[in-house]
């Protein structure tokens, strides 16, 4: 491998220009190429981090020097797209969702093992400090056995958004496919494996065909309970987004939150830090008084956090930390929600 690991980059989108200049400020990194349709925009980009730019990803991977991947493109050609990477044995971080069906998700899953290619999933938020830090105390004796365990992410999105994609107005445009598989990545990490979901969805905010409004109820296999609020129709500031203060293009309201957990011995707001236990000596009663927690993090760019792990991975073998199989886990529970809310009905994840 040549001392600079040479990036392909499928789809300057604004991910894909936020990986870009990710890849430029290391200094182990290069970009090397870029894949988009043409356009000035790609042309642009092309010229900017003078890269040549291909409208195909087989005529990308052509080129020499090529030794690791990025897929930002559109959920529709992350299959396509990664399995090319993966028959040249090319290290591959693919944006989330892994794919757009369960059914090709698995055959990126047979195809890392059968070809020994490490695959990454960009759940991205897996890297933040605030997740690091909630986690230990989340594994603490402080904390105990999960019990519970409640989220949301409500936000507005403008008309705008949805004139500029009207695919978004209609099924597989809603926030379900669009925004909750990032808080399915973060509840399995937070509290283990999903075996069973009920869901009821609403579209009466903006009566669009897709859904607006969903509040669905998790079960653990642990036995943790859990529920999620999910709206991009709601006037509010509960989302990760707006309480983690990760990307400057949104508010920030630090003393909010987006998660609560309940455990066994006590209790954490996410991601405001604060929590509440009893202490060592106390019988836990609602009647007895707390001992308050606030945990400490130092802030860092998750985004540049995963792109150093991914160098890792290609350089010194590491396992990914959010797999292909991770990816695909995700996915599936993303359609166990979706089935729930066409039949009303409890379904099993597995």
């Amino acid at each position: 491998m040549p001392s600079m690991i040479q990036f392909l980059l499928s789809g300057p989108g604004l991910i894909g220009r936020k990986h870009a200049q990710l890849i430029a400020e290391h200094p182990d990194c290069a970009l090397a190429a870029v894949v988009a349709p043409p356009s000035p925009e790609r042309t642009k980009f092309a010229e900017r981090y003078r890269v040549p730019a291909f409208s195909s990803i087989d005529e990308a991977l052509s080129t020499q020097g090529i030794s690791a991947a990025i897929i930002s493109s559109p959920n529709a050609f992350h299959h396509e797209q990664v399995m090319a990477c993966l028959s040249r044995q090319i290290p591959t971080l693919v944006e989330k969702p892994l794919t757009d069906h369960l059914d090709d998700a698995k055959r990126i899953v047979d195809a890392v093992e059968r070809t020994g290619t490490p695959v990454l999933v960009g759940h991205h938020r897996s890297y933040s400090p605030l997740t690091k830090v909630a986690l230990d105390f989340l594994k603490s004796e402080r904390f105990g056995r999960m019990v519970a365990l409640q989220g949301s992410a409500l936000f507005y999105k403008p008309d705008q958004y949805f004139l500029d994609g009207p695919w978004r107005t209609r099924k597989g445009g809603g926030p379900i496919l669009i925004n909750l598989i990032h808080e399915i990545g973060l509840m399995r990490e937070f509290a283990g494996e999903i075996a069973a979901v009920q869901t009821i969805a609403g579209h009466h905010a903006r009566e669009f065909e897709v859904e607006d409004t969903v509040s669905i109820s998790l079960e653990f296999k642990n036995g943790a309970i859990g529920t999620f609020l999910l709206s991009d129709a709601a006037v509010s500031w509960r989302s990760w987004e707006m309480t983690s203060g990760e990307n400057p293009a949104y508010p920030h309201f630090p003393d909010a939150t987006c998660y609560h957990f309940a455990g066994t011995n006590g209790a954490l707001d996410f991601p405001s830090m604060l929590g509440k236990t009893y202490a060592p000596d106390t019988e836990k009663s609602w009647w007895k008084p707390f001992e308050d927690i606030q945990l400490e993090f130092r802030p860092a760019d998750p985004l540049k956090l995963q792109l150093a792990h991914f160098v890792d991975v290609i350089r010194n073998g590491v396992a990914p930390q959010m797999s292909a199989e991770d990816g695909y886990r995700n996915l599936r529970v993303v359609e166990a929600i979706i089935a729930a809310a066409e039949t009303k009905q409890q379904t099993l994840v597995e």
